[in-house]
């Protein structure tokens, strides 16, 4: 996210953040095997990475419009419940990794479904776009279990979520 709490610019952009060769995206990659986020989030990243760039790992995407007969590579489900995201986490092996989507990781903190908060602080101020947490914000107490910090100035920074 931006150092001033955005995950994206005000239209959904993600040019503001760079790769950075320090970064071992393999070895993040390796925790997870299912990506879970919202349809404007899937969209983005199709986009930008295209579909290949998520093989080998379940994709399931929350959204209301989508339709699972136009896009059978993807799991898609209306809605985010507790039942719902128990059943997933049996249905999974490693980790899920929530990417991207503020209203969607709000709904799944405040459901108790969230363990880990991951950010990597990347060097720059929007000003405006979307939030990390959409509001109604709810607090969350979370102790930090993990740091590191790039020459970069981006800062990858890991919280367990306190009970």
């Amino acid at each position: 996210m931006s150092l001033d709490g955005f995950i994206a610019g005000p239209n959904g952009e993600a040019d503001w953040i760079e790769l950075d060769p320090e970064v071992n995206f393999a070895e993040i990659w390796a925790q997870f095997d299912t990506l879970l986020m919202g349809r404007r989030t899937w969209e983005a990243a199709v986009a930008r990475l295209g579909k290949k760039a998520m093989k080998g790992v379940r994709v399931v995407v929350v959204s209301r419009t989508l339709r699972s007969g136009d896009h059978p590579e993807i799991t898609i489900i209306s809605d985010v419940n507790r039942d719902g995201m128990q059943s997933l986490r049996a249905q999974s092996s490693n980790d899920i990794w929530l990417m991207g989507g503020g209203e969607l990781f709000r709904s799944l903190l405040d459901l108790g479904e969230v363990d880990t908060v991951e950010v990597s602080l990347i060097p720059v101020m929007l000003g405006a776009g979307v939030p990390l947490m959409a509001p109604p914000y709810r607090q969350a107490r979370l102790t930090l279990s993990n740091h590191k910090v790039y020459r970069s100035g981006r800062i990858s920074l890991t919280y367990e979520v306190r009970p």
